[in-house]
């Protein structure tokens, strides 16, 4: 299945029958990724005297409860509701699913004893003419160990104020990256990056972040569309499945 359409002045063919999934699945073990000193994931089965959701068990099904945390366990898409008051639900926020997308890769660069995403990075690869609301951020070197890493204490690569400033200015409403915060893991709770680009000195805005995914290296930096899938809960953060599809320009 393919759609036609056009991107600015130019036609464009959207092959819908390759996609390219770009999330990290959740697994309820030391096997998933993780982040800010939190136990891993599990799941339990279900006991109700003496039934067992456990099929294993002798139970007729399996029935589980889930526990994790969207913001340490898998890719997951968060709002301004993750820093505001009202813990404001990314179900309410984010009511579009399809966008235009760039994909980039880049090295942060290494200020003092910290990897920074710097304006001057991200915007010679964007060449000061991004047109996108929405934009994925590779970070490299891009290894598998990615998809089951425990990022706590690690003091990941993050942001400058000046690079999160910058993609507002272009337009940036949605933002796709493979770490687990736009900001310093250890910031004494500051959080600029986030109240930026959620406007939370204004009220906060539409905007979103997914963090965690992440893209093999076989996927090629170009424009690409995305569908940005989340489970719809009432948090400021929710599981998410973001899918790239290829754009060919005629």
């Amino acid at each position: 299945m393919e759609f036609n359409s056009f991107l600015g002045n130019k036609k464009i063919k959207v092959d819908l029958n390759s996609p390219i999934d770009i999330s990290i699945p959740l697994f309820f073990s030391k096997k998933s990724i993780n982040a800010w000193g939190i136990p891993p994931a599990f799941k339990k089965s279900v006991r109700m005297g003496s039934w067992v959701g456990s099929v294993k068990e002798g139970g007729d099904v399996n029935f589980n409860d889930l526990y994790f945390n969207p913001h340490a366990h898998t890719t997951h898409t968060e709002c301004v509701g993750h820093i505001d008051t009202n813990n404001t639900s990314i179900n309410s926020k984010l009511k579009s699913f399809f966008f235009f997308t760039k994909l980039i890769s880049v090295y942060p660069e290494k200020i003092n004893h910290d990897l920074i995403i710097t304006k001057k990075i991200v915007s010679e690869k964007l060449n000061n003419t991004y047109s996108f609301n929405s934009l994925v951020i590779r970070t490299l070197p891009n290894n598998i160990t990615k998809k089951n890493k425990d990022y706590s204490d690690q003091n990941p690569p993050y942001f400058s104020e000046e690079c999160i400033k910058y993609l507002i200015e272009k337009g940036v409403n949605h933002l796709l990256i493979d770490l687990p915060s736009v900001d310093k893991e250890k910031d004494n709770g500051l959080l600029k990056n986030h109240k930026l680009f959620f406007n939370l000195s204004d009220g906060g805005n539409e905007n979103s972040i997914t963090e965690f995914v992440y893209i093999p290296n076989k996927v090629i930096d170009a424009d690409y569309f995305l569908n940005l899938q989340f489970m719809p809960l009432e948090n400021d953060a929710s599981p998410s499945r973001p899918v790239l599809f290829k754009i060919d320009y005629k």
